[in-house]
């Protein structure tokens, strides 16, 4: 990982499941935030766009194109979760290109945490930064 570890947005209702999540992530040397809401989430990526939003299923039931305009972070990720005893939902042809995977936390989550680090040295491997740099200063 780089020195400026990748911010990791977990958006749910749950707080405990996405507290647990985030100490496991924070330990793993990512910067995790969470979000209640998609409100605050769009605020959170607006100030440091996350590299991967990892968010509830259940937000899509009210309107997944606001979930689709939480800024990322370039080679950015979305991750949908689902409990355990709650189906996945079905998901639109767009939310099916957009989402990386459908998990079943907190189940799943080692393969949650195989997928961060898949999207983080993806986004290392094409050159793609993590954190603010202009275009200029970018090395080809």
């Amino acid at each position: 990982m780089t020195s400026a570890s990748p911010t990791i947005l977990l958006l749910g209702s749950d707080a405990a499941l996405l507290e647990g999540l985030s100490q496991s992530l924070g330990a793993l040397g990512y910067s995790p935030k969470v979000a209640l809401g998609i409100h605050d989430s769009r605020e959170i990526g607006l100030g440091d766009p996350p590299l991967i939003v990892v968010a509830a299923s259940a937000l899509l039931v009210d309107g997944s194109a606001e979930l689709l305009r939480i800024p990322l972070a370039p080679g950015g990720a979305l991750v949908l979760y689902h409990t355990t005893g709650h189906p996945s939902v079905v998901l639109t042809p767009t939310m099916q290109r957009a989402v990386l995977a459908d998990l079943a936390l907190p189940l799943e989550r080692h393969r949650l945490v195989a997928l961060v680090q898949h999207v983080v040295e993806r986004a290392q491997a094409t050159g793609r930064r993590l954190h603010d740099n202009p275009p200029e200063q970018v090395a080809h």
